[in-house]
């Protein structure tokens, strides 16, 4: 990278100076930002040569002095010449350490990154939630498995991370990894934050990101219509273990909890609401926000069956909650033997709360964001933009106010 670097000997004199020697200091500048250094010498100001930034004189103490000065020169000069050797960010700050022989400490990407998720781990149940966690390792090890594919090295200098490395990356998400487009940009802006970390402690001077772009694209969400969630209620399961997991994912289609919060569910999280009826009361793991949801004749009667059941009574949870792998794994047995040919997974569960049971019903979309423990209503609108059924049913009623002229 091409820089604009100069250097100055000068004298600084102390504002309470009166005569005799002065000090010499040597002025470092590289693109306009300036660091100084002593030389350990002094002069007398009426020697001293502004223009040459030198001592006048003949004398032998003189010429040793211009003689310490250019020496000093020629190793900043050799500093720098380093430096560009080495394709390293030159600033005044690092040729005078380069010059001075202060290596400055390597700063290396996977130890950034694994810095950042020890830390991460720490915090898990506080301010960051397992899952979140458990992205960072991933991200984590596609980025170690990155480095190796592309360049065959364990680690890389932060300093190397550029907008070409960038772009690789993304390409090695895409094509290596075979990752859809979200995730592939959920993976990158996993990878942004530690380089936001290495921008701010100026391990980084240029942002590699500052030219990407790459969006999320909207994806459809899936969720059953009210004759699917008939068909699996009424259908008759061939073992108890399909009939706990759709009665758990009934439960959730009309709670609209997520998989990790119906896994967590105590005796605790059922209150009396302000209506005098049976309530969920849980701080949602994904966001650490409130979640309240009125309790429906459905969900209660769901709930009670579980009372006696010898897995909830030994784990002091409300059902029996296998892996969600495995509740996965059931989910499209159950949908198969129902002639349900949507892609089923436990999430939507949430996904048919949000939609089927309340949107449709006409419950306002605030009320469905703060039972859902959304922090942005922008998020349960994702929701209302897919209701096609309920765009035609409201203008259904415009019609019958409008016939025909």
């Amino acid at each position: 990278m091409k820089t604009n670097f100069s250097l100055l000997f000068y004298m600084k004199k102390q504002k309470n100076y009166q005569s005799g020697n002065a000090p010499i200091y040597l002025r470092i500048t590289v693109d306009g930002k300036r660091c100084e250094i002593t030389t350990g010498r002094c002069c007398d100001p009426l020697q001293w040569n502004t223009t040459s930034g030198r001592c006048n004189g003949k004398k032998d103490e003189v010429k040793s002095l211009n003689a310490y000065l250019d020496d000093l020169q020629n190793k900043v000069f050799e500093a720098h010449r380093q430096l560009t050797e080495k394709d390293d960010t030159i600033t005044a700050e690092k040729l005078r350490d380069q010059f001075q022989g202060k290596v400055a400490k390597q700063r290396t990407l996977i130890d950034i990154f694994k810095d950042h998720n020890q830390k991460m781990e720490a915090l898990v149940g506080r301010e960051f939630s397992k899952g979140t966690a458990e992205r960072y390792r991933t991200s984590l090890k596609h980025t170690v498995e990155f480095l190796q594919w592309k360049y065959k090295i364990s680690d890389i200098d932060i300093r190397k991370v550029n907008f070409d490395f960038i772009t690789e990356y993304d390409f090695y998400l895409r094509s290596v990894r075979k990752c859809a487009n979200n995730s592939a940009v959920k993976y990158l802006k996993n990878f942004g934050k530690i380089i936001r970390i290495c921008l701010s402690n100026g391990w980084l001077v240029v942002d590699p990101f500052a030219r990407y772009k790459n969006k999320i694209k909207k994806v459809e969400r899936v969720y059953l219509t009210e004759q699917e969630i008939e068909s699996m209620a009424n259908k008759e399961l061939a073992s108890e273990r399909l009939e706990q997991v759709r009665d758990i994912f009934l439960f959730c289609c009309f709670t609209g909890l997520a998989y990790i919060d119906v896994k967590n569910l105590k005796s605790c999280n059922v209150v009396t609401g302000v209506d005098g009826d049976k309530w969920i009361s849980i701080k949602r793991q994904k966001t650490n926000t409130p979640s309240r949801i009125p309790l429906l004749p459905v969900a209660s009667a769901l709930l009670n069956s579980y009372r006696d059941n010898p897995t909830c009574l030994n784990t002091g949870m409300l059902f029996p909650v296998s892996s969600n792998q495995k509740m996965n794994s059931y989910l499209k047995e159950i949908a198969d033997f129902c002639g349900i040919k949507k892609p089923i997974t436990f999430h939507i569960a949430r996904h048919t709360f949000a939609t089927t049971v309340t949107l449709l019903n006409g419950i306002p979309i605030e009320s469905v964001s703060k039972m859902l423990g959304h922090t942005n209503i922008q998020t349960t609108q994702h929701y209302a933009k897919i209701l096609d059924i309920k765009v035609g049913a409201d203008m259904a009623l415009i019609k019958e106010r409008y016939p025909s002229i």
